[in-house]
């Protein structure tokens, strides 16, 4: 019962991080507790994304407040939080792997009775989408959160914003 808990909390914490930093699933599996920075006075993430290249994700204050609640409870369960270890953990304590999340994620969607055509990775695209809009399409901004090597990558998203900027032509005035 208490592994269940853990596991249904952990599932719950992998959703949240996802849909507020928009990593990919191989940098979440990479991240370990120092890579948090989530004081007084900083909110934000290091990653080591693609090609071993460091940077730091931007996080909520509210964010930062779901993080310190996870750790609590990681806590309670018994399970390190030392800046070493990994911060999604398997009930061994261990790294979970890229494949195990998919999982997790494959079985939340079940448990909702959701489409399982969609993927962890739809998060991040998720993530994306409301950041660019949050952020009046700041592409340079998207870019630099979400590790693209080039703009373009980013610019995909264009049509998905464009699709929302059109709508919102049509309802001027009205």
């Amino acid at each position: 019962l208490q592994s269940k808990k853990f596991t249904q909390i952990r599932n719950w914490f992998m959703v949240e991080l996802c849909l507020n930093s928009g990593l990919r699933v191989e940098e979440m599996t990479l991240l370990k507790h120092c890579n948090l920075l989530i004081n007084e006075s900083r909110s934000s993430i290091v990653v080591i994304g693609k090609g071993n290249k460091k940077r730091a994700v931007w996080i909520s204050s509210a964010f930062k407040k779901t993080c310190w609640t996870y750790i609590e409870y990681k806590k309670r369960f018994g399970f390190s939080t030392d800046d070493e270890s990994y911060l999604m953990n398997n009930l061994k304590g261990s790294k979970i792997s890229k494949r195990a999340l998919q999982k997790f994620f494959e079985g939340i969607l079940k448990n909702a009775g959701l489409s399982s055509h969609y993927h962890i990775h739809c998060l991040r695209h998720t993530y994306t989408t409301f950041l660019l809009k949050a952020s009046n399409n700041n592409y340079r901004f998207a870019q630099k959160q979400l590790g693209h090597s080039s703009i373009r990558t980013t610019q995909v998203y264009a049509g998905v914003i464009d699709s929302v900027g059109k709508k919102a032509v049509e309802k001027l005035y009205k």
